[in-house]
């Protein structure tokens, strides 16, 4: 059957590609590397692997409309931190590279319609010693 039209992508995950390619233009703005894009495994999924010197970086990025009134971080839930630590560690086993300094960083995004408006990157947002405890809980 001919299909001359692919479907529409939804609008929130427009915006949430537009987020992740900000993103990695802003980590590479920073002197980082950009090494994976929406890695994925059974265990979870991290939007974007970087390295930044000697230390690789799980980041998370949360885009949101300007008009959300809620900071694009308050959507990190304690459940998507264990999932995003869980593949973290089946990546580090993939590479042979278990004893790899790493960290977990957020980065937040807010758009007006289709135009940027606002980034704010933090490093080390979560901990792996914190995320160790959620599995204890």
């Amino acid at each position: 059957m001919y299909k001359p039209f692919k479907k529409a992508k939804a609008k929130h995950l427009k915006l949430g590609q537009m987020g992740e390619d900000a993103a990695c233009r802003l980590i590479k703005a920073k002197g980082m590397e950009v090494l994976a894009r929406n890695y994925r495994c059974k265990k979870g999924e991290i939007d974007i692997i970087a390295r930044d010197g000697k230390i690789i970086c799980f980041v998370e990025v949360k885009t949101r409309s300007i008009s959300t009134k809620s900071r694009p971080g308050k959507g990190l839930t304690n459940k998507q931190k264990k999932r995003i630590y869980n593949a973290s560690k089946r990546y580090l086993k993939e590479l042979d590279q278990t004893e790899a300094i790493c960290r977990y960083d957020l980065i937040e995004l807010r758009f007006d319609t289709y135009d940027f408006c606002e980034a704010r990157y933090w490093p080390r947002h979560f901990s792996s010693h914190k995320i160790k405890a959620l599995f204890s809980e």
